[in-house]
């Protein structure tokens, strides 16, 4: 039965109770969520939901991570989710917590990060009156999620949270959002006791299906795959590699997905996205068959859905996804597969069918290699490139690089070797302020690799609160501060509409070596070449939080070449 704690049982409550002991609903909750193998929970506490708190008191299956912001928070699950492949938990309260929280959900979904929201949310007999902090949960994150919904009976606490978990890890990963009223997590409840765990349907894709794409990739003469994404894990990414260096088919992967193949594979082409190697659109926009395995073709990945067209009009797309709802959704299709993507990869690696052998994958490795390599010289005093060429030939090659939005993280997509899995949290979403928390999340899942949050100067400030959580948690992690003192990405896009027109561009920053300082980091200033490299040799080979302050010049605008100077020029010269 399920009553108030100060009442008795009320009328037509009675359910069968040989099911569990008596316990409260957030103490049910929180032995749901440990059935469904959560070792790890993000939050910023509120009052709304504090019989969730108390009953994580004094256990020892879910670690709690007490974080500064429902922002970092959300993002904290997000890559823990993507780590996992797990929904990555997080608990926030009602109102302002979670509109904070909103931009992690927004990026789960964009991402296709399987998470989970928990919003404690206010009183029964509170709702609709515009309360304290009220707000319509379901209303406010239907948009945003996979499934957002609200517990308003205790007794059903275990159907709810079973269908997050199957909602957040089955097709397309993806947010859901679950809103707790104050007064039900303080009810009794007896006799019900938690779900099974919830495990991703491993759909095999049809093998007629499978035949059919053998065959068109056989008639093919120039041929590219585009992979990452959607239930995109390590067996995919062995099983996948396996055939593509088979047949020698040249291997892109989507936007942000760089750790999908590792870059040492012969076939390796290199990412699409924003400043792709010009050779590797050229390939993807003359192929006259592409396999898109995982990825959604979104807007970053395509260049604008041009690369290739909704309609690619001489091109063949087999488009792979587990999720039917994302196939022929926006593009054109000749061959839809849904599939789960380890269980498609596996089938294609263990194909006993001959298939032609393309000497297209070597080339494009090769084009890759070129286009990777910095240059030898450089006219700035601390140059990225030349940096992140260091940090190549410095850290582990299984190191997780973390980053939020911004021109910075071009330098890192160009020229770092994402080789191990997974080695890549960056948010497709394009949000700012992600890396810092992604790499909490990283450092508390494998605290034995390294861990690198790269983040500009505005980026950083978005969520740079959270550099206080990884010091409470003693976590192992290097933040490297680029500091250009403008919002470079849109300076950029300013410069080539407006040139000489700067205008909310400018930032005026702290001394962050100092800040890092305050939080009992440790902390280096860096302004050459040299200073870096001194500085990521000092902070290996210390533990704890790290941080690295790099003041760069902003003509120094994007790993692709793009300065101020020559964007100027290019506009007067037009």
């Amino acid at each position: 039965m399920i009553h108030d704690q100060a009442s008795s049982a009320a009328p037509g409550a009675e359910i069968d109770q040989s099911a569990g002991a008596s316990s409260s609903a957030a103490a049910l909750l929180v032995q749901c969520l440990v059935r469904q193998g959560l070792d790890r929970i993000f939050t910023v506490p509120g009052e709304s939901f504090l019989p969730v708190l108390d009953a994580l008191y004094g256990q020892s299956d879910i670690d709690v991570v007490t974080c500064r912001q429902e922002g970092g928070a959300a993002f904290m699950a997000c890559a823990d989710g993507t780590m996992t492949g797990r929904p990555g938990v997080c608990f926030v309260t009602r109102g302002p917590g979670a509109t904070n929280a909103s931009i992690g959900v927004h990026v789960a979904m964009q991402d296709s990060q399987p998470m989970i929201l928990f919003v404690g949310d206010v009183d029964s007999a509170m709702r609709d009156r515009e309360g304290f902090q009220e707000v319509d949960m379901t209303a406010l994150f239907a948009p945003l999620a996979k499934w957002s919904a609200r517990i308003d009976d205790a007794r059903r606490i275990p159907e709810y949270v079973a269908r997050a978990y199957a909602t957040a890890i089955s097709g397309r990963p993806g947010p859901v959002v679950l809103a707790l009223p104050e007064d039900m997590l303080s009810l009794q409840v007896e006799g019900i006791a938690p779900r099974p765990e919830i495990l991703r349907p491993a759909q095999p894709p049809c093998p007629s299906a499978m035949q059919a794409m053998m065959a068109l990739i056989a008639d093919a003469a120039a041929p590219v795959a585009i992979v990452g994404g959607a239930g995109w894990n390590a067996k995919a990414r062995e099983y996948f590699t396996l055939f593509a260096e088979r047949i020698g088919l040249p291997v892109a992967t989507a936007f942000r997905r760089q750790d999908a193949i590792a870059p040492s594979s012969r076939v390796y082409a290199g990412n699409l996205g924003y400043g792709p190697n010009p050779a590797l659109v050229e390939r993807v926009r003359d192929a006259d068959l592409i396999l898109a395995v995982g990825a959604r073709l979104g807007e970053a990945t395509t260049d604008g859905y041009t690369l290739p067209s909704p309609d690619h009009p001489g091109q063949v797309l087999i488009h792979v996804h587990p999720d039917p709802e994302e196939l022929d959704r926006v593009y054109r299709t000749d061959l839809a597969i849904c599939a789960d993507m380890a269980e498609f990869a596996e089938t294609v690696a263990l194909w006993d069918d001959d298939i032609t052998d393309f000497d297209a994958g070597a080339d494009a490795h090769r084009e890759w290699a070129e286009w990777a390599s910095p240059p030898p010289q450089s006219a700035y005093w601390l140059d990225l490139a030349t940096c992140v060429t260091f940090m190549r030939d410095t850290l582990p090659a299984d190191t997780i690089i973390c980053n939020g939005a911004g021109n910075f993280s071009g330098w890192w997509h160009r020229y770092w070797r994402y080789e191990g899995f997974p080695t890549q949290l960056a948010p497709t979403a394009g949000a700012m302020g992600y890396g810092v928390p992604a790499a909490v999340a990283a450092a508390a899942r494998f605290p034995d690799r390294q861990v690198v949050a790269v983040a500009g100067d505005g980026d950083f400030l978005m969520n740079g609160q959270e550099l206080a959580t990884a010091m409470q948690h003693q976590l192992d992690m290097i933040v490297i501060i680029v500091d250009n003192g403008a919002y470079g990405t849109i300076r950029m896009h300013q410069e080539r509409e407006f040139p000489g027109r700067i205008s909310a561009t400018r930032l005026v920053n702290p001394d962050f070596a100092a800040l890092a300082a305050s939080f009992g980091a440790w902390s280096t200033r860096c302004e050459t070449n040299d200073e870096f490299r001194n500085g990521l040799v000092a902070a290996q080979g210390r533990s704890g939080l790290r941080v690295i302050h790099c003041l760069i010049d902003v003509e120094q605008l994007a790993a692709s070449g793009a300065t101020i100077s020559g964007l100027r020029g290019n506009s007067k010269a037009g």
